[in-house]
């Protein structure tokens, strides 16, 4: 039996490339192909697959669509018998450590060769969770449990993670964050899980912790 694969890329080039090498194993077909996130989510609700190969920044003309490991987060939610392979350009040992341990997907170097992929692809639907050499030389040399190394953190984020982040930072309850962006409570915890797991803390408190170090560089 095949197996059935969704590609996601915003550059029509890299879906070529990605395309092309999975073409080298018969017993890999390409069922579908996405170029933003509200277009893979749609994809992903009326097509079955078995692995995703997906890039992990994809820009969305719905602001409110998010994009990055949100993203991953939530198809890996949403899926969770499907194996994703993430394919990104991101450097970022401990950002990929974070994606890697919390999504529990493959994760490939964009800047690498693709000769490898239809064997991660087996791989991944296995039920092996991989990383590309590069990536894994990547994460190793990050600092344990180090946040991503940005002093602009809230570039990091989502537009709405972002402003969650800033809203729960002022004392703001999760059920008056999802009045004021008028959304879910669940969504709104979603987006405020997704934002902790990028900026590499794990509770409350060091949240807190983290955004007075960052408005206070020195104290």
């Amino acid at each position: 039996m095949n197996l059935r694969v969704i590609l996601a890329d915003d550059h029509p080039f890299v879906l070529s490339g990605v395309k092309a090498a999975l073409a080298s194993d018969a017993g890999i077909c390409v069922v579908g192909e996405a170029s933003t996130p509200s277009g893979l989510i749609d994809l992903l609700k009326k097509t079955p697959c078995d692995v995703l190969v997906t890039d992990l920044t994809m820009p969305d003309p719905d602001p409110t669509v998010d994009d990055g490991m949100s993203l991953v987060q939530r198809i890996a939610d949403t899926w969770p018998a499907l194996r994703i392979v993430v394919l990104t350009g991101i450097t970022n040992g401990s950002l990929l450590r974070a994606l890697h341990t919390h999504c529990g997907v493959a994760i490939l170097d964009k800047i690498g060769v693709l000769t490898d992929l239809p064997a991660t692809v087996r791989a991944v639907a296995a039920g092996q969770v991989q990383l590309s050499r590069a990536v894994d030389e990547w994460v190793a040399d990050a600092p344990p449990n180090a946040p991503p190394d940005d002093p602009h953190y809230l570039s990091r984020l989502t537009s709405r993670e972002a402003w969650v982040v800033r809203m729960f930072a002022q004392g703001n309850s999760i059920a008056k964050i999802a009045v004021l962006l008028d959304r879910d409570p669940r969504v709104v915890h979603r987006l405020k899980r997704a934002a902790m797991i990028k900026l590499g803390v794990t509770n409350d408190p060091a949240l807190f912790t983290f955004i007075r170090r960052q408005a206070s560089p020195g104290k």
